[in-house]
């Protein structure tokens, strides 16, 4: 955990939030500014930055982000219409708190551009 990060804070209890899943490793809550009915945020507990600082080491803690978020779509109703899974890298990808994160949206029709 690092001090200064809003989402080690989030899973650790000191900042609330509306959690829709929680296990030993991964924390799953709502998102504040949400872009679709769904919009789920999907982060392991331990700190990792991005994408960029994953390891081989650690290639069972993001299968285990995609099917989590694989499960929490048919949990709130959404996988059978359709989801997207957005993980963002870096800020010139658009990542805006430095924790690994998956985005869960749907609920409504997306449109297929991207950026």
């Amino acid at each position: 955990m690092t001090e200064e990060c809003i989402f080690c804070r989030i899973a650790a209890g000191e900042v609330p939030s509306d959690i829709v899943y929680q296990d030993e490793d991964f924390l799953a809550f709502r998102d504040i500014l949400p872009k679709a009915p769904t919009h789920v945020l999907i982060i392991p507990k331990t700190h990792i930055t991005s994408v960029a600082e994953l390891t081989e080491r650690q290639q069972r803690l993001a299968g285990r982000l995609i099917l989590i978020a694989k499960n929490l779509a048919e949990k709130e109703g959404i996988a059978k219409k359709g989801y997207r899974l957005v993980i963002n890298c870096g800020p010139e990808g658009g990542q805006v708190v430095p924790h690994l994160h998956l985005h869960l949206i749907g609920g409504r029709k997306l449109d297929a551009k991207l950026g």
